[in-house]
């Protein structure tokens, strides 16, 4: 009877493969200190005790490699030395406990008094009045979906998602919207966004800065186009060079994590909580200050000048009085610069 019961075949573990020191900040975008604060912070103590078990240190390394690589699974679980499809299962929770904390790293602001607080982070760097940060979107390349797929082509006709984002003046970011697909406008995001509604509401004076694809508003500068004085001609240079930190926080994330960089190659729902993965780890790595790696901004993107576009009813007030706002602060920053 004995020779007949089945016999449970013995499992054989892959051999976990331990990077070199010189290879470690290549593969896994941190160094091996702020690793190991990674996965304490996200993942804490070990608890799974079982002979074969990656260890939550094992478990953050194959996340930040999947995200340091063009996003093949099966090229991680060789990096490291694990099966594709605990490499499959390993994303996908250690994503989930990352997002679950998205609320701690990435705040925008509610109040009068933090604002405040922002306005003088902006002002330890730069010089523009009443600036909380600057705003922009970037786009990030996806495999075109097979439904509704020319709706994620761009204007630079490769499938994506437009991301909304904000800075503060340490290059962290306050804000992200990954929810658009590639063809809809700048402008438009920001008008359907929860920043918008707040910075609409502020009662502190407080404002962003952005490019010329956004709409002028009382909270919202953008460039005077064309120029046409000297002190719209000084304006505008102070905003577009603080402006700048947004693209340079774009590109530092995208060459921190290179999967940016290419088509993401996932599931079109799950394709936002990746992103915002990305930006939850550029604020952590800001707080960390583990060196950023060697990016230069973004180019400028190439959208319409929204302020020769015809503004929709009730958009014409805000349109003047953010138009009158900004003379005032030309004015300002031109005998600054005198």
């Amino acid at each position: 009877m004995a020779e007949c019961m089945p016999v449970r075949a013995r499992k054989i573990y892959k051999v976990r493969r331990e990077s070199r020191e010189d290879d470690y900040r290549s593969l896994y975008r941190f160094s091996r200190e702020s690793v190991l604060w990674l996965t304490e912070h996200f993942l804490g103590e070990d608890e799974e005790r079982r002979g074969g078990a990656l260890t939550n240190v094992n478990r953050m390394k194959v996340f930040l490699r999947y995200l340091g690589d063009p996003g093949f699974q099966f090229g991680v679980g060789e990096d490291i030395g694990v099966h594709r499809s605990t490499v499959s299962k390993t994303i996908s929770s250690v994503r989930t406990t990352v997002l679950n904390k998205a609320d701690v790293w990435i705040k925008f602001l509610t109040t009068e008094e933090e604002m405040e607080v922002e306005k003088a982070k902006w002002q330890t760097n730069y010089s523009f009045p009443n600036s909380i940060g600057a705003i922009d979107c970037t786009q990030i390349p996806i495999v075109k979906p097979f439904l509704h797929g020319d709706e994620y082509i761009n204007r630079k006709r490769f499938a994506s998602v437009n991301v909304q984002a904000t800075c503060n003046g340490l290059e962290e970011f306050t804000s992200v919207d990954a929810s658009w697909p590639g063809s809809v406008h700048d402008s438009r995001i920001w008008k359907n966004s929860d920043v918008y509604r707040v910075m609409e509401r502020n009662v502190g004076e407080s404002l962003l800065i952005a490019d010329s694809g956004y709409g002028i508003a009382p909270w919202l500068m953008t460039p005077f186009s064309p120029p046409a004085t000297p002190v719209q001609v000084s304006f505008n240079r102070c905003l577009t060079k603080e402006r700048v930190t947004i693209e340079r926080c774009f590109g530092q994330m995208k060459q921190r994590f290179p999967i940016l960089q290419h088509k993401l190659r996932i599931k079109l729902e799950n394709i936002p909580s990746f992103i915002i993965c990305c930006f939850i780890l550029h604020n952590t790595a800001k707080c960390l200050n583990d060196e950023d790696f060697e990016a230069v901004a973004e180019q400028p993107g190439e959208g319409n000048n929204f302020e020769d576009e015809i503004p929709h009813y009730g958009e014409c007030q805000i349109r003047r009085l953010g138009q009158a706002r900004r003379m005032q602060l030309a004015n300002v920053i031109y005998q600054q610069h005198l």
